[in-house]
């Protein structure tokens, strides 16, 4: 049977965190959605040339390796808050900065094999750890980076920011 997450209402998630949510489907089936996100995001990157993989398709874009180990970082961040607040940490959580993030992680110098072994390590232990959490800890929230952030919310944003990406990088690679 299939655990039905029920979608998180504006007050459980800063106001940008909107355009991540309304991408998830409004079925409820939030493993599902993570479990075919694995999926999905490899069947696009395999598909394309090599060369496609680390060559922005604009001057000063991400390429899709960036692109890649930027939602494996914000996976591993929203994780962590997810954690923090479904075990009941009140403690404010700080924001980070993604162009930083990106900057320093190397994707590009990384075979592909490499870096989708991360990224299936990361979305597997996030896939483990919403599994587990009883329904009552996904109402618990705290504040993260100036805003209120439930897990609930936390896990949706997690889905909706990897539909984003991997529908920006189908607009601007093609599939």
């Amino acid at each position: 049977m299939n655990r039905v997450f029920s979608r998180p209402q504006l007050s459980e998630h800063f106001a940008d965190a909107l355009d991540y949510v309304s991408l998830v489907p409004e079925d409820g089936y939030l493993l599902k959605h993570l479990e075919d996100g694995i999926v999905q995001v490899e069947a696009f990157v395999r598909a394309l040339p090599p060369e496609r993989l680390t060559t922005p398709h604009a001057p000063g874009e991400w390429t899709v390796q960036d692109v890649m180990q930027h939602i494996a970082d914000d996976e591993r961040v929203f994780t962590y808050r997810l954690l923090r607040i479904a075990r009941g940490d009140t403690t404010t959580l700080p924001g980070f900065d993604q162009d930083s993030f990106a900057a320093a992680a190397g994707a590009n110098g990384r075979t592909l094999d490499d870096l989708w072994e991360e990224y299936a390590s990361v979305r597997r232990a996030s896939i483990t750890l919403v599994r587990s959490l009883p329904d009552e800890a996904l109402t618990r929230r705290t504040d993260a980076n100036g805003h209120e952030l439930t897990a609930r919310a936390a896990a949706y944003v997690i889905v909706g920011h990897e539909l984003y990406h991997l529908r920006s990088l189908r607009e601007n690679y093609g599939g």
